[in-house]
């Protein structure tokens, strides 16, 4: 009984500091990437990208300061305001991310690394990829790496704008900035970076196998059940609803697939109804529960 017990307490002991230190090293990956992206891609060949780290990037041009200060001084004010918007491990999490984004750019300058390539096309794209993938890397596990947002959150609750409004607006003044500064063409080319960065993150956060939540409403959900756990693996959720026109009490079939398998739910459930009514929607995330494939025989 005592060996049980020692054995639950040392796996215990060991889930507990895997979820800690898994986090934070990913948030450092996350921020040694970034670095990457700024350091030899986009600074050399003058193109930024938007938030505060836009802002760094066209301050230290013109101060010439060093660009690993201006990111960690400007984030600093975030720290305590996200600590009060969203909680001690998101302050806790930036203040990682940012110090060692902050370190890796201070060493990559430290050292006169040579930019990977002086065409600024191919710095815009491979830039953003790694910009963004790091940042999303961050976003992931629970950091930022971009105030803008934090101040955007503040604004949005004293202004009839969204917080994706506002920081479209900043990052549009930070854009037409770096036109001033770097001149136009590096402006268009720090715009195809931003949108890069963008769609990265999101790709990082939600990861490559995107899933879809799947509704059905059919006269035949126990035989379609059946063939979606026989011919995908897949178990599924009956939810209880009542016909708003017939009055009649159904079982809705909630289920949720990876895109790839969409396909072949949909001929699932074309081959048991045809009148079948199906909605299907975006899934940023999964948790929990039994959303792993059960073997198919």
């Amino acid at each position: 009984m005592k060996t049980k017990l020692v054995r639950l307490r040392k796996k215990i002991r060991t889930n507990s500091t895997y979820q800690i230190v898994k986090p934070i090293t990913l948030v450092i990956i996350g921020a040694f990437l970034a670095a990457i992206g700024l350091e030899l891609f986009l600074i050399p060949n003058k193109i930024i990208d938007g938030g505060i780290i836009g802002i760094s990037i066209i301050a230290s041009f013109l101060s010439h300061i060093p660009l690993s200060l201006f990111t960690f001084l400007l984030n600093v004010p975030f720290f305590y305001i996200g600590y009060k918007l969203i909680g001690k491990t998101f302050a806790l999490m930036t203040l990682i991310g940012v110090t060692a984004l902050s370190i890796f750019v201070y060493t990559f300058q430290l050292n006169n690394s040579a930019p990977v390539t002086q065409d600024p096309l191919l710095a815009t794209v491979f830039g953003g990829i790694l910009l963004g993938g790091g940042v999303g890397t961050i976003i992931r596990y629970g950091g930022s790496l971009d105030g803008t947002e934090i101040i955007s959150i503040l604004l949005s609750k004293r202004f009839p704008f969204s917080v994706g409004e506002i920081v479209m607006f900043f990052n549009i003044f930070i854009l037409l900035s770096a036109g001033l500064v770097f001149g136009w063409d590096k402006a268009m080319y720090s715009l195809i970076t931003y949108f890069i960065a963008y769609k990265t993150i999101d790709l990082t956060i939600e990861g490559l196998e995107q899933m879809k939540a799947v509704t059905i409403i059919s006269i035949k959900p126990r035989q379609i059940q059946e063939a979606i756990l026989a011919r995908l693996g897949r178990n599924i959720t009956f939810l209880y609803g009542k016909g708003g026109y017939t009055g009649v009490y159904k079982e809705i079939i909630y289920c949720v697939v990876t895109r790839l398998e969409l396909a072949k739910l949909k001929k699932i459930i074309l081959d048991h109804d045809r009148n079948a009514f199906v909605a299907i929607e975006h899934v940023h995330d999964v948790m929990g529960g039994k959303f792993k494939k059960k073997n198919i025989h």
